[in-house]
């Protein structure tokens, strides 16, 4: 996922992430880097609850010096993360409850490129809640919470 400037058709840059504050909201900043115009994309207490419960890290690698500086600048601040998340699925497996036929045509619905993080927000919501079975109750439940 790449956010690109609208006037200059160049991709943002970020350039700084934000830890959860009191409320819960963490923050990513991006910016032009011809025109300097800058975005921030925020999340909602139950966003950044879903995604730390993923494990997912968001914002540049950790490398340094300059390699770490063209690593950041040629890459998505996301990438990867979808592919962590299929696979940290892969990897549950089993574990995790099953789906009804009616629930995963509902999954189905939901965009690729979120469809990994909202089926793993799904199972866990499920998980916790003691629901061996994820169906329609509890998907719709589970978009009450999220605020979805």
């Amino acid at each position: 996922m790449k956010f690109l400037c609208v006037a200059c058709d160049e991709p943002m840059k970020l350039t700084e992430t934000r830890p959860p504050d009191a409320s819960g909201s963490l923050a990513v900043l991006f910016a032009c880097p011809s025109c300097e115009r800058q975005i921030a994309m925020l999340t909602n207490a139950m966003e950044t609850e879903m995604v730390s419960s993923l494990g997912v890290r968001i914002g540049p690698p950790e490398a340094g010096g300059a390699a770490g500086e063209a690593a950041r600048a040629s890459r998505c601040p996301f990438s990867g993360v979808v592919r962590d998340m299929e696979e940290a699925a892969a990897a549950a497996g089993a574990a995790g409850p099953t789906w009804t036929a009616e629930a995963l045509a509902r999954l189905a619905n939901i965009p690729d490129f979120v469809r990994p993080m909202a089926r793993q927000g799904i199972e866990h919501y499920a998980a916790s809640n003691g629901y061996p079975v994820v169906d329609e109750r509890v998907l719709e439940e589970a978009r009450e919470r999220f605020g979805m």
